[in-house]
């Protein structure tokens, strides 16, 4: 009962959260205008056999960031891996200006963007055509009755499972506790996913290259320390 409940509150694939906060520039009005358009996934098209076709220059593997907020981590890891296309998904207008800004002035040309809920960019996506999925510092929604709301829940999972080639990473940063446990345990639950810590740095430690992020630094301000998961699809 408990996963059907689950499983209806995702049924619309409703978008929990802002769409927009302060006005934005007349900068990033325009890089919504003009630079937003160009890197778009198009989901009303039908789904290359190959995702790495999408980008205009030719990589070698794939990797997906659901909610890259400022896109601080995103731009990192595209400026340190050009043979890597990177997917990024945020609905949130503001940090999507603000990653198209650093987009334009670093001349990135391995990133490709989709701004609305994940969800159906992970419908529309082949099967196993993603090497790495990261989901970083998720809204935590931390009241319990809001639990049904967050982004990790068994058809989310089914849905990474899909779209994951065998052995491919599914990475989730948390500094919430309780987030951290609901993750291990639905992750234990659907089965497709190893956790592969062997010790206790392996999860307090943060990734490898880690550039930090602002929610990580506001966690630390506060006194919360962050959890590290690591799981291989099976």
């Amino acid at each position: 009962m408990a996963e059907e409940t689950e499983r209806r509150s995702r049924a619309t694939e409703a978008f929990y959260g802002r769409r927009k906060g302060k006005q934005l520039r007349e900068r990033q009005v325009d890089l919504m205008t003009t630079l937003l358009p160009s890197l778009k996934v198009d989901l009303a098209q039908p789904a290359p056999d190959d995702l790495k076709t999408l980008f205009a220059r030719p990589v070698e593997n794939l990797r997906l960031e659901i909610g890259f907020g400022g896109g601080e981590h995103l731009v990192h890891r595209a400026g340190e891996n050009p043979a890597t296309g990177f997917i990024g998904v945020e609905p949130f207008v503001n940090s999507m200006a603000k990653l198209l800004a650093q987009v334009s002035e670093r001349q990135l040309d391995n990133i490709r963007v989709h701004d609305d809920d994940a969800t159906q960019l992970l419908d529309w996506m082949p099967e196993a055509s993603i090497d790495r999925i990261d989901l970083l510092y998720p809204d935590p929604w931390p009241k319990k009755k809001h639990w049904k709301r967050r982004f990790v829940s068994q058809v989310n999972l089914e849905r990474f499972h899909r779209v994951l080639k065998p052995g491919g990473l599914l990475c989730f940063a948390s500094d919430i506790d309780t987030y951290v446990n609901w993750t291990l345990q639905h992750c234990r639950t659907h089965g497709g996913f190893q956790w592969t810590a062997e010790q206790p740095s392996d999860w307090l430690e943060p990734f490898a290259t880690w550039p930090g992020t602002r929610y990580e630094a506001k966690a630390r301000r506060e006194g919360r320390s962050s959890a590290y998961l690591t799981f291989r699809r099976v």
